[in-house]
């Protein structure tokens, strides 16, 4: 989708100074940050923080692949 030039007030596709296409309005999904090791009471716990950070981590992964279908060839990490 075009962003909307904040100058002309239009519809447009921005470019950074090298000359390809930015992210807009479409910026690519942010990797979950890993639990640090003491967040984890090692007691079994269900779900335990690691639990949900794989979860987060595989919704993550889905995203990111839905984003690089819509942007083919862009490095989300650029």
């Amino acid at each position: 989708m075009p962003a909307v030039c904040p100058i002309y007030r239009c519809m447009t596709t921005l470019h950074d100074s090298r000359g390809s296409t930015m992210h807009g309005d479409d910026p690519p999904p942010r990797r979950p940050s890993e639990p640090d090791p003491e967040e984890c009471c090692g007691e079994g716990c269900v779900p335990c923080v690691y639990d949900r950070y794989d979860e987060a981590l595989e919704r993550y992964r889905e995203a990111l692949s839905a984003w690089r279908a819509r942007h083919p060839g862009v490095d989300p990490d650029a």
